[in-house]
């Protein structure tokens, strides 16, 4: 499994995760979990997912995920789970 980390932090508005959710499967990439709130009208999201086999490489999804990110207007950021777990592991 190569797992990546997907945060997403922004303004709720209807369909962040359905726009997500849908590159994500274009691209051959399996979400394994998410946990997502709302706080004051604020969307945040953390979501686990499986990029084995996925058609694009690491540095393209983050792009591409960043790009999303600015057209429907929340922060999306993207790390690879080992490098996740280090920056929290203090």
């Amino acid at each position: 499994m190569e797992k990546i980390i997907i945060t997403v932090v922004g303004k709720d508005t209807v369909g962040i995760i359905a726009k997500i959710c849908t590159y994500l499967a274009d691209v051959n990439i399996n979400v394994l979990d998410i946990s997502q709130t709302i706080l004051k009208g604020y969307f945040n999201m953390v979501m686990i997912a499986d990029r084995e086999g996925s058609s694009v490489d690491f540095s393209k999804c983050q792009e591409d995920l960043e790009k999303l990110g600015e057209t429907i207007g929340v922060q999306i950021k993207c790390q690879k789970e080992e490098i996740f777990e280090m920056m929290h592991r203090i």
